[in-house]
């Protein structure tokens, strides 16, 4: 079975892309937890967020966002020495932050999923440049979003942080072609091509 040349780890990489990477996300405490990694990774790498994801289900009371957003200075601390955990107070402030901004988006939409896949216009992206081989850490969507999470408050979730994101939630798939799961995801989603 072909898969796409970065998981191929035949380990904990491995199962995350085929079983997670790139299916169509629409479940709001889903799209907080990868965001919540995806904050936590900055300056790190992936697999080890994966190999950490029980820690920090563990520190972040299963990902609930309602509860992550009352968390206060006991909470920051219990956090910090929870064994395992990545020791920065800057990144678990901006989580604590996220949640809040994270409710209020969802107060403003009816779902963190309505506004972020209102972006595509409820598509999933394949760009036929990076099909061809054009592979790209940012572009025009993963700007747009990024800036207007920005003005709504959010932190740690930049455009390449928010890119990341955009494949591993679906909106854009960036499998390769001869992935099985390339073909599979464009049955199961609304595809619009992107040529430029």
């Amino acid at each position: 079975m072909e898969r796409c040349d970065w998981c191929l780890d035949g380990g904990i990489l491995q199962k995350y892309h085929d079983e997670e990477w790139g299916n169509p996300l629409h479940d709001d405490k889903k799209h907080f937890e990868y965001l919540l990694m995806e904050a936590m990774q900055c300056g790190l790498n992936w697999t080890m967020m994966l190999k950490k994801r029980e820690i920090f289900r563990k520190c972040f009371d299963d990902f609930d966002y309602q509860l992550i957003a009352d968390y206060d200075e006991t909470d920051m601390e219990r956090i910090m020495n929870t064994d395992g955990m990545i020791k920065s107070g800057r990144k678990i402030a901006a989580i604590i932050n996220n949640a809040k901004c994270f409710i209020k988006v969802i107060e403003e939409f009816g779902s963190f999923d309505r506004y972020i896949w209102s972006f595509s216009e409820n598509h999933t992206f394949v760009y036929i440049k990076h099909q061809q081989g054009h592979a790209e850490v940012q572009n025009e969507l993963s700007d747009r979003l990024s800036r207007d999470m920005k003005k709504r408050g959010f932190k740690y979730l930049g455009s390449i942080t928010i890119f990341s994101h955009l494949q591993a939630c679906g909106i854009i798939n960036d499998h390769s072609c001869n992935c099985f799961k390339y073909e599979r995801l464009l049955k199961e989603s609304n595809v619009k091509y992107i040529y430029e």
